[in-house]
């Protein structure tokens, strides 16, 4: 060994660390004291997750705000807010109570006799192919006075439990109060200090300061693509599919509309849940052209919106394969519910970003 060489591997042992116990001991404590935090905020960990989402879709108003205000960061973060309550919560709120009004209507039309189950349940298996009807045999899904009387005994059961629960109800309404005000409240701060906070956390992890940009950049990324992707397609599915269905006669049509536009998050096989099932209605109720139209809308009009939008608003920016963005979106919905629409693409595209961090460092070295 050559005496440079010496002397580089001595002032390597000096840099190298000497691991004490006290080292060990501290290590322990910061494991535990996490473990610990993160089972503490676990029940808010919704709330974090769309506060941080909220933050980053408005981050740039949040900066024209503080560009004419200088200096002014809680006045531009209020102002912000005041922004996401109006688009976001305000919309979402009453969103949400058309859908129990419109559930509640069905329900006493059910009751009234308005709305025959049984007869178009009959109406509708006169017109299904072969094989379809064959399985319902099977299945001994036939029988229209045991289906009648097992869906009033459903209902019937299902306001019994909402009846007996409604302490549970109410709890769980506080809840989401209670979620929703710690959200808002995560997203002034992370609005007015996310800057400084971005930081102070990449100043401790344990990544080189090209990989902590590269990594936040693409997570920074995927999310405004996801979310504003989620929300534009399913408006222009929903809008489409609605006024089609409004034009066929389709009852209620603006609530399928609605329950379309959500499933529309579900890329791929979403707005097929809705549209299929209105399609065999028409040929079970209507005229068979009816059938035809509302068939041929969801095949051509409504998943043409979906083929060229999503691609366009997500798979280009998120650079992620579509079979891939459909089964973490699915795997992500089943293990993390609602949450799971954003988990899964974010996941899959931190690990495709961090595998392919991996390979460049593992690449280099032998290229040099």
């Amino acid at each position: 060994m050559t005496v440079g060489a010496l002397r580089d591997t001595r002032r390597a042992e000096r840099r190298r660390p000497n691991l004490t116990l006290s080292h060990l001991a501290l290590g322990v404590v910061a494991v535990a004291v996490t473990v610990v935090f993160l089972w503490s905020i676990w029940a808010f960990l919704g709330a974090i997750l769309w506060s941080v989402v909220a933050a980053i879709m408005f981050w740039p108003l949040n900066n024209r705000i503080l560009s004419r205000f200088p200096g002014r960061r809680n006045f531009a973060a209020f102002l912000t807010l005041l922004v996401v309550v109006t688009m976001g919560v305000v919309p979402g709120v009453a969103l949400s109570m058309f859908l129990l009004d419109q559930a509640g209507a069905i329900y006493a039309q059910i009751q009234s006799g308005q709305i025959d189950i049984a007869a178009t349940f009959e109406r509708i298996q006169a017109v299904l192919p072969g094989w379809m009807a064959g399985l319902m045999r099977r299945t001994g899904i036939t029988d229209l006075d045991s289906l009648r009387e097992q869906l009033s005994i459903g209902i019937t059961a299902r306001l019994q439990i909402l009846t007996s629960h409604a302490l549970t109800i109410g709890q769980s309404a506080a809840s989401f109060l209670l979620s929703l005000a710690a959200m808002l409240y995560l997203t002034f701060f992370l609005l007015r200090d996310g800057q400084s906070m971005t930081t102070s956390i990449g100043n401790v992890v344990p990544l080189k300061p090209d990989d902590r940009r590269v990594l936040a950049a693409r997570f920074v990324t995927v999310v405004r693509a996801t979310v504003k992707g989620g929300v534009l397609v399913g408006a222009a599915q929903g809008s489409v599919g609605g006024i089609i269905m409004a034009m066929l006669g389709v009852p209620n049509a603006l609530l399928w509309a609605v329950v379309m536009a959500l499933s529309s998050l579900l890329p791929a096989v979403g707005t097929g849940i809705v549209w299929v099932p209105v399609a065999i209605y028409l040929f079970a109720t209507a005229d068979m052209w009816h059938g035809l139209i509302m068939t041929a809308s969801g095949l051509l009009v409504i998943g043409s919106v979906d083929n060229v939008l999503r691609p366009i608003l997500i798979g280009r920016e998120t650079n992620i394969p579509d079979f891939v963005v459909l089964v973490t979106t699915l795997g992500g919905l089943a293990a993390f519910g609602f949450n799971g629409l954003l988990i899964g693409p974010v996941a899959a595209a931190i690990f495709i970003t961090v595998w392919s961090l991996i390979s460049s460092s593992i690449a280099a070295p032998v290229a040099a």
